[in-house]
């Protein structure tokens, strides 16, 4: 938000300022990252879980970090309660005989904003997200609902991976 106000000053002195507040921000955040991968790896648990994260191909260390912040519970739920939690899963709209459009809703909102940046790069690279992804687009699906849909099989895939049995590379 301080890169867009920057853009719109046209005073020297204010513009100096505004740097130094960027600046600032960007060295905070630096210091939070280090604190949270410091705790991720301080506990063998979490460190073991973030692992199995990262290991899937669109997954980064603050995703994984969102996902063990935010969904304590993944890898405990089924594919059917963990997509609506996150507010992927498609609720149809409808009434009577009225047939309206499916659309996601609901859920935790900060853990489906970092999966929309994981399933765009997972929609390009993962081996198994891409042509999922390029399917549905051949297909005729629109460019977001073919995203959505691979941010809730990403969830899924995320979820299987962190169940207790399962050996996922």
């Amino acid at each position: 938000m301080e890169q867009n106000r920057a853009a719109r000053v046209s005073e020297v002195l204010v513009r100096r300022l505004n740097r130094r507040l960027i600046h600032q921000i960007k060295k905070q955040i630096e210091q939070l990252d280090l604190l949270i991968q410091e705790h991720i790896e301080a506990s063998p648990e979490l460190s073991h879980k973030a692992s199995k994260l990262t290991a899937i191909s669109g997954v980064g260390e603050r995703t994984a970090a969102l996902l063990l912040a935010q969904m304590p519970e993944l890898g405990q739920l089924n594919r059917r309660e963990v997509a609506p939690l996150v507010g992927v899963a498609p609720f149809n709209r409808d009434s009577g005989k009225w047939r309206g459009k499916r659309a996601i809703f609901g859920g935790r909102r900060f853990v489906r904003h970092g999966l929309y940046m994981a399933a765009l790069v997972a929609a390009r690279h993962n081996p198994i997200l891409r042509p999922f992804y390029q399917r549905l687009r051949v297909a005729g699906k629109p460019a977001k609902l073919a995203l959505t849909a691979t941010m809730r099989k990403l969830l899924i895939v995320l979820n299987s991976a962190l169940k207790p049995q399962s050996i996922y590379a």
